[in-house]
């Protein structure tokens, strides 16, 4: 558990695929202006993480909420609620449809009526043009963004990547820019414009979240910013997957 900022953590977690490579995933803690807690993601800690975030939530006591922002990651959801079974778990649709043993919050954080009842603590970003769940299970690149308004730290799951080397490479070779998801394409709705709404969302992102010092990124790495490092990145991320966004433009129009 490493604290990135005043009022907020990050864990990194295992996530292995086929058992063998693992590629990792994350957990934040904010720490909210009320002086108590919500989680961002799902994860089943354990060990020196899962004591120390006992010991700063007195308990789990603190933590108002647990907020799930990728509709692919539910493998801890039930692990976590187990564990803090009086904060409150949101999700997305599929979150519920996935693990409906849980009580879900009745809304769901794709939605704005939703994300309202965090605005004092959290700014939430959902890519335009992109289906946060498509037929094909295998596409993660759309997911529910989340910025600490106190700290400016970014939370996001697999829209933005930050490739990173494996195991102990990881402390040698440097980790990589921000990039979109390899199946940006896609994910992206099969209709008239909706590569142009995609450019327009991260070009406003990278304007409106400017200065962000680091982004914590699943499954990979946390990365951190020079002086408007967040901007120039977001810019050049989309400039790698224009001929992604072309070719959209080319079959819908």
């Amino acid at each position: 558990m490493k604290q990135i900022a005043d009022g907020f953590w990050n864990i990194r977690g295992s996530f292995k695929i086929a058992k063998v490579v693992d590629i990792g995933t994350q957990m934040s803690v904010v720490r909210r202006t009320n002086g108590r807690f919500l989680l961002l993601d799902s994860y089943a800690v354990e060990g020196d993480d899962k004591r120390e975030l006992v010991e700063l939530t007195d308990n789990g006591a603190a933590i108002d909420a647990i907020i799930n922002v990728h509709p692919f990651h539910t493998l801890h959801c039930s692990k976590l609620h187990d564990l803090f079974p009086a904060a409150r778990m949101v999700g997305t649709a599929r979150h519920k449809r996935e693990v409906p043993d849980i009580k879900w919050d009745a809304g769901v954080i794709e939605d704005e009526a939703m994300q309202a009842e965090f605005q004092d603590d959290l700014d939430f970003s959902k890519p335009a043009g992109l289906d946060l769940v498509t037929d094909d299970d295998s596409v993660h690149a759309a997911s529910m963004l989340v910025r600490h308004k106190a700290s400016g730290v970014v939370h996001v799951d697999d829209t933005f990547n930050v490739l990173a080397a494996p195991g102990v490479l990881d402390r040698l070779v440097p980790h990589s820019s921000l990039k979109f998801h390899p199946k940006l394409a896609d994910a992206l709705q099969p209709r008239a414009g909706a590569a142009d709404e995609f450019a327009k969302w991260a070009r406003d992102i990278a304007e409106r979240w400017a200065g962000t010092p680091v982004v914590c990124a699943a499954h990979s790495a946390i990365r951190e910013f020079e002086q408007d490092g967040w901007r120039e990145e977001v810019l050049e991320a989309l400039s790698d997957v224009e001929d992604k966004l072309e070719k959209h433009r080319s079959q819908f129009g």
